[in-house]
């Protein structure tokens, strides 16, 4: 698992997942919240899922992309669990059929909550919340203003209050890190989990 990138995940060589789906440097030129768009290969979608013959709720077929807003909003951290919560009905993770996929669903608004408190006690607030789904990976992006870098607290002790965010993302997610645009303060630290099975 990575920390740090200096470069857009799609340049970390072939993922057979087509977890980031990005081929080029030049994401780092992009507008906060881009990063997400030129990750996904597709604009944002909110096509409601389709329902079958017997009436269950069929998941949207697709890569999938949600964005909100954060800057300036207070209750940011419910706001965006809710947000994802609502996502992740309509993208067919929610309600949960059974236990795994229960605890992929639990897992992602968990590093949600992480990512987004992280950017409120260390970067000066969120700006924005990005969602990108398709069938194997659901990809996080949370924009910030902050000119810190992220990393897990080593060593980890986990019985101290406090310190734990970074480590509980690196421990849920396939993969992770920190992206900076060029020429503008601020960096988005995204996240992948794998779809449940």
């Amino acid at each position: 698992m990575s920390t740090t990138r200096p470069y857009p995940p799609g340049d970390r060589g072939h993922e057979p997942s087509g977890a980031s789906g990005v081929s080029g440097s030049s994401q780092e030129d992009a507008p906060a919240g881009a990063a997400m768009a030129a990750a996904t290969g597709a604009a944002a979608s909110s096509a409601p899922p389709s329902r079958t013959d017997a009436g269950a709720v069929e998941p949207p077929r697709g890569r999938q992309v949600r964005r909100l807003g954060l800057e300036g909003a207070s209750g940011v951290v419910p706001l965006a669990r809710d947000f994802t919560r609502q996502a992740l009905y309509d993208w067919g993770w929610l309600p949960a059929a059974g236990a795994d996929q229960r605890a992929a669903a639990e897992d992602v608004l968990l590093v949600v909550s992480e990512l987004v408190t992280n950017a409120c006690l260390h970067a000066e607030g969120p700006d924005e919340l990005a969602l990108a789904c398709d069938n194997k990976v659901i990809r996080l992006e949370v924009t910030d203003r902050g000119t810190g870098q992220p990393a897990p607290r080593t060593p980890h002790r986990a019985g101290r209050p406090g310190g734990h965010g970074m480590f509980i993302v690196q421990r849920l997610c396939l993969d992770w890190g920190v992206v900076r645009a060029q020429g503008r303060p601020g960096k988005t630290v995204w996240a992948e989990l794998g779809a449940p099975a």
